[in-house]
Formats: C-alpha cells, structure tokens, sequence
C-alpha cells in the first residue's frame, strides 16, 4: 500500500481504455541505465564496426521498445481484469518495472488466474513476434536484427521472471489462485503463496549479496529486488487478512456519529484555537444551515500561509463536497478501506440522503480490527 502511495506521483502518460498511464520518476533512472548499458556495451560487442551515433539511436529506441513491452505487459492484465468487471485505477511504470493498480481482489480464483497469466503470455507473444522479426531482417537491416534480437530475449526471459511462484509476482499470484481454488479459502491460500513468495524474496537477497562478495556488484540490484518481493509478499497478506477482518461489516458499525459542524464563515484561527486544539480533531464538515457544503482538514489548515489564518474563512480553505470521496452508512467496511488506501487519506465523511451524518476514519478501521483481534473473532 505505501508503494501504490508512493507511485501516485508520476508524469502523465495519456490513457487508454479509461486507465491513466504514468512514469515515475524512477522509471528515468532505470531508463538512462538501459540505454547506457546497451549504447555503451551490448551494441558495441556485438557490432564493433557501428559508429557512436548509431550506438546511441539503437541504444535509445530499444530501451524505449522495451519499455513499450513493459507497458503491454501491465495494460495485458488491466483489460483481463476490466472484462471481468474490475476497475483499474491506473497503470505506473517505475525503477522495477510496472505496476497495474486493480481496485480489488478477483472474487474468484479462476479471474485471478486469467488476469495473472495474461501478462506473462503478452510478454512471451512479444518475445516471438520479436524474435521473428529479426530473423526475418537478416540481411536487410542490421539495427533492426539487432534491436528484436534483444526484444526477444529480454521479453521472454521477463515472462519466464514474473512466472516465479514468488507472490504477490504474476508466478505468486497464479500460485494463489490454484490453491485458492483447491481450498476454497482466498485467506489461506494467500498465507500460502506469501509465505513462498518471501522464501523467493530472501533468496534473491541471499544470492544478490554473495554476488556481491564475489566481486559482482550486480548482485546489489538482486538484492533489491529480492527485499523488493518479500516486503510486497508481507504486506500484500496483511492486506488480505485486513480485508477479510472487515468484509460484511457496515460504516455504521464504526462511524463516528458526534461530529461538530463548523461555518463556513469561520476563520483557520478560530478553527484551530476553538474546535482542533481542545477536541484534538483533526476533520470538520463545513455546514451551512442543513446543506453540507464540504470538509476542513488539518492539512487544509496547513495547506494556508500562517499570516491568512485570521482571515482566511472555512469556505475559501474547505475541500468542496463534490470533490470528496463518501461513503454511506451501510457500505461494507472493506471497500472503505480500499477507498482510503487508493485515495490516500485517513478518513471520510459518512452522507445519508445528502446529509452528513458522521465520519469514519482509518483509526476507526484499526481499532475495530484490534479489537475482534483481542476478542479471538
């Protein structure tokens, strides 16, 4: 969750079938590495007799077809899983490759498994279609063998990659959902395959760091991926046991009902000496009459100069009710979790009828989770 917070930041790509693309501004860095790798070593063993601008061209366009096949790979499990009616927020490309953000888990094992081959299986089409390009350029194009020579590998071995049974990797997840289906139980069957999927991840660390002690310090970017995998093997289980905690358990349950409305006449002064520093809390609806007209947070507050805070009203320093993310009182607890992650913020107005009736933060979710926790439920 905190990477899927962390890549929000990105510049935007586009998007397609209604899925925003991004870069990271990772990725830039991974991208000058695979370039000067090609540019300045790969090409230039394999063909000693091209000049440096060629180098440089070739260089460039690979690493940004190879790019290109990154992206396919990503958009591949994000149309699977939209066909089988889950929303995807966004794809990311980063310094590790890609990342689809699926608004939730398949409801059934055998979804599961289709949205995580479908990556897999575009990456290892590319890696043919490429490597018959360059067959089929012998003796028309050397560039062009050159650059679906290494489109073809590299597309092949990322499919033969993420099919390592190492969740929550493509391999973890099709592992998952076999298990899944034979047990019937997402939860254990999670367990299961992360626990693999950290074995795989200290495996790697392992490996990456006697790499290192043999004098290759290539072994350093094993090492980070293998921490890489099993933190995301961890905290994806978390998740799951977060999830299944919450499912079929309302807003109502946990909302807090006692919240004061302030004016949106109010300044960011009176605000903060009269309601947050003698409540301690940290979120207000802005009420006019019975009409809710948005929420005033801390960060709001804090958003706003010092010196504005003895002028500046509650209406001009409020997020508008429209650009709010609500929930409702009957809405199951587990999808307000999803919501909160993927929006990151740390609570949310409950409305009823076009009324806000309450709010529900994430300090709520966690004291209702600890709590049936103690209790053994």
């Amino acid at each position: 969750m905190r990477l899927i917070n962390m890549l929000k930041a990105g510049i935007p790509l586009g998007s397609f079938h209604g899925i925003p693309v991004r870069l990271h501004y990772s990725w830039l860095v991974i991208f000058a590495l695979v370039t000067w790798g090609l540019s300045a070593n790969y090409f230039p063993i394999g063909y000693p007799h091209w000049s440096v601008t060629a180098y440089v061209a070739v260089g460039l366009a690979t690493s940004v077809l190879f790019f290109c096949s990154v992206l396919a790979h990503e958009l591949a499990h994000s149309l699977v899983a939209q066909a089988a009616g889950i929303r995807v927020h966004s794809i990311t490309l980063f310094i590790l490759g890609g990342l689809a953000q699926i608004a939730q888990e398949p409801g059934r094992p055998n979804v599961e498994f289709r949205v995580a081959l479908a990556g897999p299986a575009t990456s290892l089409a590319l890696g043919v279609l490429f490597g018959a390009i360059s067959i089929a350029a012998a003796g028309v194009s050397e560039p062009l063998v050159a650059v679906s020579a290494w489109l073809g590998r590299i597309n092949i071995v990322l499919a033969v990659f993420n099919l390592i049974p190492g969740f929550p990797m493509d391999g973890g997840r099709v592992l998952r959902s076999i298990i899944w289906w034979r047990t019937g139980s997402l939860r254990g069957a999670t367990r299961t395959a992360s626990a693999i999927g950290r074995g795989v991840g200290y495996l790697f660390v392992f490996g990456g760091i006697w790499m290192i002690f043999g004098g290759n310090w290539g072994g350093l970017w094993i090492a980070f991926i293998g921490w890489f995998i099993q933190s995301a093997a961890a905290g994806s289980y978390r998740e799951v046991v977060l999830q299944d905690m919450l499912q079929g358990h309302r807003v109502s349950e946990v909302m807090m009902r006692d919240c004061p409305a302030v004016s949106p006449q109010l300044t960011l002064e009176e605000l903060v000496n009269d309601y947050i520093l003698g409540s301690g809390r940290r979120c207000f609806p802005v009420v006019e009459g019975s009409r809710a007209l948005g929420l005033v947070t801390l960060h709001n507050v804090k958003q706003a100069p010092r010196e504005l805070w003895s002028t500046m009203t509650l209406g001009e320093a409020m997020t508008p009710l429209d650009k709010l993310k609500l929930v409702e009182p009957d809405q199951d607890l587990s999808t307000v979790l999803q919501l909160m992650t993927t929006e990151d913020v740390n609570q949310l107005p409950v409305v009823d009828e076009g009324k806000i009736v309450g709010m529900v933060a994430r300090e709520n979710l966690l004291t209702f989770i600890h709590t049936r926790a103690e209790l053994g439920m």
